[in-house]
């Protein structure tokens, strides 16, 4: 009778803690997922909001001259995002969404395709890096790859 009170108190916490993995995993995807509405909507507001204030941006540039590493700050880039023209849309679509979480920490791998005026640009991954703070999940680190052939 003991060891079936205890399995059962066992599954049970095993239960809790898959459920807070799944709302805390929704929770981050929510974050990514409004810093491309933002950039959707070209509201450099709401782009700025999904970071933390030092937040880095990187991309992985691989060209003719080799691979090498650029770097954004992310007041700029929303800056950018909230002058695009009226007759420019911008549009990353996330393929997918594969999220870990420990704790306060989450990754986010999240391969790409980027639309200017719903014509294709590029494709890629975006790799994600958040933290949990007292206002919310908050993305502290994002480097991506840009490629227009073998998506």
């Amino acid at each position: 009778m003991k060891k079936s009170i205890l399995l059962l108190v066992a599954m049970a916490l095993m239960n809790q803690f898959s459920w807070a993995q799944s709302t805390a995993e929704e929770d981050v995807k929510a974050v990514i997922m409004s810093l491309f509405d933002g950039m959707r909507a070209k509201s450099g507001e709401q782009v700025s909001a999904a970071f933390t204030p030092d937040a880095l941006m990187q991309t992985v540039i691989s060209d003719e001259k080799g691979t090498r590493i650029g770097s954004n700050a992310v007041s700029d880039f929303a800056s950018r995002v909230g002058s695009t023209g009226p007759d420019v849309q911008l549009d990353e679509r996330i393929l997918d969404y594969q999220i870990k979480v420990d704790g306060d920490m989450a990754a986010a791998w999240t391969p790409y395709e980027f639309y200017v005026n719903d014509k294709f640009s590029h494709c890629g991954v975006n790799s994600f890096q958040l933290v949990k703070l007292p206002e919310g999940w908050k993305i502290v680190y994002i480097i991506d790859t840009r490629r227009k052939e073998g998506c």
